[in-house]
């Protein structure tokens, strides 16, 4: 049986660990706030181990495991410590690129829910890792946090089993043009307001702090509520893909907010139409957001990509994205209409399923290649 010495995240030398995903200040251990966050290695040996810690309420973490770039598997990890085996009985000397990360969204709604990666028990050698020349920010809803992506038809359930990193559009995107990525997503949010008129569900709200998703004191303490640095992680290009919940509100009941105790309401005229007046709210709250990513992000080319699950909206964003144009003269800023969903191409809770996710990247990639040049 091999002897196994113990490395804690933070003594791994820079060059030979990858970081994925936002973060913050702290590094041992090593908070996940996002989906798609998590570590990269290289190493040696026969055998390899992860020592984690989680917590949850209802919702329970879920993670998943690559290696040499394969998928291998996904799993469901309940609150406690944890001590993972990531591979065993393989040949010592060939190194093993070794990827784990978070299957599941940041949950606004649990401020229990976390995810620390603490150390790895080994028996060869850390090497350097692969250096990403690109990098992509995928901004979204319940699509970019891959709901629906694993699961049946069928199957109604809100729940962490059917979220991922792993079938999702936005990762295969990124490994297409051999990038690293970042994902800020949350399920049922907007660009104005959420699914249920909710207007403190606006991802522009929770964008500028490391994970301002995440609530409560443990969150706090875990550094989720610090200012994010963009300047520790300049993305090529930012693929905003959100519109999907602010249109369904026009169709659901008034919500009354507790913080301020008014109501909200986005309306329909009588023939059924969209109000134009709150069809304007999610115009400025676009032309809003690309000025915050533009000063956060000067050189990135912004894509809003939108219509996995209908494209009702293509016209108030594309008013949105011409104006701010205008306004700013920025010319680094486009539309890209995804394919959408169809009876074929669902997965569970009535969400884009792995196809619809493989049909959109591949039409992103090919997007995203034009725009910037990369072909090789």
């Amino acid at each position: 049986m091999s002897v196994l010495q113990y490395t804690e995240i933070s003594n791994i030398a820079s060059d030979k660990i990858n970081i994925l995903g936002r973060t913050g200040k702290k590094r041992q251990p090593l908070p996940v706030f996002f989906n798609g966050g998590g570590v990269e290695v290289v190493v040696t040996g026969s055998e390899f181990w992860i020592d984690l810690e989680t917590d949850s309420d209802v919702n329970e973490m879920w993670v998943a495991l690559e290696i040499n770039g394969a998928f291998i598997a996904r799993q469901m990890l309940l609150p406690g410590e944890h001590s993972l085996c990531l591979f065993r009985s393989m040949e010592k000397t060939t190194p093993k690129r070794v990827r784990l990360y978070r299957e599941l969204q940041a949950m606004n709604d649990d401020p229990k829910v976390k995810l620390l990666f603490k150390g790895f028990k080994h028996d060869g050698e850390f090497q350097n890792v692969p250096v990403y020349s690109r990098k992509l920010e995928f901004i979204g809803d319940s699509i970019t946090s891959g709901e629906g992506s694993y699961g049946a038809f069928d199957d109604v359930d809100w729940i962490p089993m059917y979220m991922s990193a792993s079938a999702n559009y936005a990762t295969m995107t990124a490994k297409a043009l051999n990038a690293d990525y970042h994902l800020v997503s949350q399920g049922g949010w907007g660009v104005f307001c959420g699914w249920d008129n909710d207007v403190r569900h606006n991802l522009p709200s929770v964008y500028e702090k490391v994970c301002g998703l995440a609530k409560g004191e443990m969150n706090e303490e875990l550094g989720a509520q610090e200012e994010y640095d963009f300047a520790s992680w300049q993305p090529d290009a930012i693929i905003v893909n959100l519109g999907t919940n602010d249109v369904t509100s026009f169709n659901q009941p008034e919500f009354l907010n507790p913080d301020d105790g008014k109501t909200y309401k986005m309306r329909t005229n009588t023939d059924g139409t969209r109000n134009r007046e709150d069809e304007l709210k999610i115009v400025s709250a676009i032309i809003d957001f690309l000025t915050m990513l533009r000063k956060h992000n000067p050189n990135a080319q912004i894509i809003w990509s939108y219509g996995m699950l209908g494209s009702d909206l293509n016209l108030v964003i594309t008013e949105g994205i011409n104006k701010y144009k205008e306004n700013a003269g920025d010319e680094k800023v486009s539309f890209f209409q995804l394919p959408n969903t169809t009876m074929e191409t669902f997965g569970s809770h009535m969400h884009p399923g792995p196809k619809s996710h493989q049909n959109a990247a591949k039409e992103l990639v090919d997007y995203l290649r034009n725009k910037l040049g990369w072909f090789e």
